[in-house]
């Protein structure tokens, strides 16, 4: 199925902004007047928002042409533009002619800026749905500081980590978005307040010309990581060291349960926020009378049992589960406790200290004392599996393709996807047609996305 879900021909204002006849296209759980925004759930397939989102207002005033609504995961959850409403949404690419995923839950946004479909497009990002789609589709996906751009008309998924991120074919072009879209928003209760925004803006710059200090985390080398993205990964790291930056090995011990938190965490939020859609309130209803006793199935489970999808129903009983009394501790508490965990873990080898930590101090992943600059990681541990494959899999088995996206996410810390070239040798085994791109993670303190941008241009100049 092809990437846009809705076209909206309407007119670019007049402008001189940054992004003056730019088309962009919008992720359909993000809100616009002139066209459905349907989270590709049939609960809310004939919905149209009163009012735009503040980054669809923000791009507009800008210049931007809002072109059209993309595909996804039924409220953002999935790792493959699978599970939607609409149809899934399949990667231009293809291996041997069969064709290939294009991740989510952003895929839409990913496929029409791989296509040329459009300039950049938006998306968002929970654990790694820019990223993910941007590293299987052989383009650049930014997801920001968490609270740098505002939610405010964003469907939520899980508050606490729901990030609006950027795809598009140049890191720059990402950047001129970007820069667009940080501003506070007094509407989003998330939205970092100005004054937490100029502590980021006072700290001192660095030169990334005159060499990074990259971190490199030897958790992050596992067994399940392809040996095509791990030449990749290898290829990219003796480049930079042998551009004048300076690899530094680091420990991430939470690695491993930072995945399994974020399946905690994320489910019992998500179990939350769609709670309102119960037929009554909002959202699909199916036709009958309200009260069915010879059925034994009353209005609200008819309701929701078909209005979501599968992938939905389990996340969503997943996450009561876990909230429940009897599992709260357990589970719930336990994925807070490992979210704090990771966060420390990042602050300890970055030498930038955390804007938001007063006290904070930097310790080091080696024995110099200052610390690193960046970190840089595989976005994904394989290449974009066929659909085939992916059908094939179990539950558990598509969740692990977040494994390196997550910790930044739980950590609420900038990170970048950027496309490098594959080792010939990798490249040969493939169909002419088959992507011939591994996505790296370059991961920055909160705040320091100005860096992660400029490591990303770093690494895109590899190629």
């Amino acid at each position: 199925m092809n990437a846009i879900i809705n076209e909206i021909n309407t007119p670019t204002p007049h402008s001189t902004g940054s992004l003056k006849g730019k088309t962009i296209a919008i992720k359909d759980n993000i809100v616009t007047t002139s066209t459905p925004t349907t989270a590709a759930s049939k609960t809310i397939h004939n919905y149209t928002s009163p009012f735009d989102a503040t980054v669809v207002e923000l791009l507009r005033s800008h210049g931007a042409s809002i072109s059209s609504k993309t595909n996804l995961d039924e409220f953002g959850m999935g790792s493959h533009s699978q599970q939607s409403f609409f149809g899934p949404t399949v990667s231009p690419f293809k291996r041997h002619g069969v064709a290939l995923s294009a991740g989510g839950s952003s895929g839409g946004s990913a496929v029409a800026v791989a296509q040329g479909q459009v300039w950049a497009a938006l998306g968002t990002d929970t654990g790694g749905s820019v990223r993910l789609p941007a590293a299987w589709t052989g383009v650049v996906g930014f997801k920001p500081s968490y609270g740098l751009l505002s939610r405010w008309g964003v469907i939520q998924y899980a508050n606490s980590l729901d990030t609006v991120g950027i795809l598009s074919r140049r890191v720059a072009d990402a950047r001129t978005v970007f820069e667009a879209l940080n501003v506070f928003d007094s509407q989003d209760p998330t939205s970092l307040p100005r004054s937490v925004r100029q502590r980021i803006a006072a700290r001192k710059e660095r030169n990334s010309a005159k060499g990074l200090r990259i971190g490199v985390p030897t958790s992050y080398i596992i067994s399940e990581l392809s040996p095509a993205v791990r030449a990749a990964y290898s290829s990219t790291l003796t480049s930079l060291q042998n551009s004048g930056h300076t690899l530094i090995p680091i420990d991430s011990p939470t690695t491993q349960q930072a995945l399994l938190a974020y399946y905690i965490l994320a489910p019992a939020e998500a179990s939350s926020n769609l709670a309102k859609y119960d037929g009554i309130r909002y959202g699909f209803r199916p036709p009958g009378p309200d009260a069915r006793p010879k059925l034994n199935m009353p209005l609200y489970a008819t309701t929701r049992g078909q209005g979501f999808g599968d992938e939905v129903q389990r996340r969503i009983l997943l996450g009561a589960y876990t909230l429940s009394s009897e599992a709260m501790g357990n589970y719930f508490l336990q994925a807070q406790k490992i979210r704090r965990l990771v966060q420390q873990d990042f602050d300890r080898v970055f030498a930038m200290s955390h804007p938001l930590h007063d006290n904070a101090t930097s310790s080091t992943g080696d024995e110099s004392g200052k610390g690193v600059d960046i970190i840089l990681t595989p976005t994904a541990p394989i290449l974009p599996p066929t659909i085939e494959e992916v059908e094939q899999q179990s539950a558990v088995e598509r969740y692990m393709n977040d494994v390196f996206t997550v910790p930044p996410s739980l950590a609420g810390l900038p990170a970048a996807s950027v496309p490098v070239a594959l080792p010939v040798s990798v490249q040969a085994e493939l169909g002419a047609d088959d992507v011939k791109t591994a996505g790296m993670q370059v991961i920055g303190q909160f705040g320091d996305d100005e860096l992660v941008l400029e490591a990303a241009e770093i690494v895109e100049g590899l190629r």
